[in-house]
């Protein structure tokens, strides 16, 4: 990585084309998740200009693991740990009062969907799973 990057967040992946990184750098500085047209606004002074490059770039990241996409909110969120979530269960809990978004892995939950998609023949191809309620903060209030 070359010394532009150093103490920035694109410790990512070196190899990241430069709209790549410039959508991973506006998911991870977001307070929640972004629509692609959320991350074309932020983005435009950078020099992207069309919905297709940002979707382009999402797709990517979302192969590589470093992007998740919120089915229900139609929005996208950078991977809380790049490292973990190439495969298997991505889990988000979504706060319906304050757009909260959290993150998790839970191995037993992966293990046992992997028991039952296998005693089926069921091909998984990806697991994501949306938990809608309230954040501690929001449920306290």
């Amino acid at each position: 990585m070359g010394d532009d990057h150093a103490g920035h967040d694109h410790v990512w992946a070196d190899d990241l084309t430069k709209n790549q990184g410039l959508v991973l750098g506006t998911l991870a500085h977001s307070d929640g998740p972004l629509s692609a047209y959320d991350i074309l606004d932020k983005l435009r002074e950078d020099g992207l200009r069309a919905p297709l490059q940002v979707y382009r770039a999402l797709d990517k990241l979302m192969e590589r693991g470093l992007a998740h996409r919120l089915e229900s909110l139609n929005a996208f969120v950078a991977c809380a740990d790049a490292n973990c979530h190439r495969r298997g269960l991505i889990a988000f809990a979504i706060c319906e009062d304050c757009g909260k978004v959290d993150e998790f892995a839970d191995p037993l939950i992966d293990e046992r969907l992997g028991v039952w998609a296998g005693a089926r023949g069921f091909a998984v191809a990806r697991t994501t799973m949306e938990i809608r309620g309230k954040c501690a903060n929001c449920a306290a209030a």
